[in-house]
């Protein structure tokens, strides 16, 4: 494995305010690749940002994005840009809903369709034409586990991550020989925030309890994009299912 290869190379990573995203900024700008953070809290990006280095000249950026709104995220990339050509996206962004199917949360449902599904289409639509012009580049995206196996109370977070791992097969498929890379990154139960934001008393209940396990840090699931970001031109990581060793699936 080549350790310079990230050196120096453009990332842009959605999500970049906390969680996985922050990680994975963090970790992208410690091998020397120069990063474009993007999420909707700019004060939370600038906090991030605040902890990146420029030891060997990388070079970073801030830029408030709705991954959501088409015509933000092809700001997003313009602006990366500006720090070099675009090698390699990072789709981090991402919502994830405990909801029972029966008590219909409708608003959570639109939004993780929105967020999960829509966002990572519009980050790729926005990135794969340099791509595919300059013969080189990498697209990675956080899946879950939940993209391999349905788990209850999380039928539509479930079904969006479905959606993910279709969109980067078929990507796949359809980039090969042109130098484009996809890659789906399958974490387990990470130590993020992701839980705080259900409102389904019922569903948590039942099916959003921790276990004593220790869970993934988000550091451990950045460590695995770093992975397949680092392989040669003639290797593909596909997919990287990455668990809690005491939580198997």
């Amino acid at each position: 494995m080549n350790t310079d290869r990230l050196r120096g190379n453009v990332a842009v990573v959605t999500g970049a305010s906390s969680g996985i995203g922050a990680a994975v900024a963090l970790a992208l700008n410690a091998w020397g690749a120069h990063v474009a953070l993007a999420a909707r809290r700019e004060e939370a990006l600038l906090e991030v940002q605040s902890g990146l280095e420029s030891r060997d000249g990388q070079k970073s950026i801030v830029v408030p994005t709705d991954v959501t709104d088409v015509e933000q995220v092809r700001t997003l990339v313009k602006r990366a840009g500006e720090l070099g050509p675009v090698r390699m996206l990072v789709n981090c962004a991402g919502v994830m809903y405990y909801t029972m199917m029966k008590n219909l949360r409708e608003e959570e449902w639109e939004r993780t369709v929105e967020v999960n599904c829509k966002g990572s289409i519009n980050c790729v639509g926005a990135v794969l034409p340099g791509m595919l012009e300059r013969g080189s580049g990498h697209i990675v995206t956080i899946s879950s586990d939940a993209g391999r196996k349905v788990f209850p109370g999380l039928a539509v977070y479930s079904a969006s991550k479905f959606f993910v791992e279709a969109l980067s097969q078929g990507l796949r498929l359809e980039t090969a020989g042109t130098g484009v890379k996809v890659t789906t990154v399958q974490p387990g139960n990470v130590a993020t925030n992701l839980h705080s934001m259900s409102t389904d008393e019922e569903a948590l209940e039942a099916y959003g309890g921790s276990g004593e396990a220790r869970v993934l840090d988000p550091e451990d699931v950045a460590a695995s994009v770093v992975h397949a970001l680092m392989q040669p031109e003639h290797v593909a990581v596909n997919e990287i299912l990455v668990e809690p060793s005491d939580e198997p699936v």
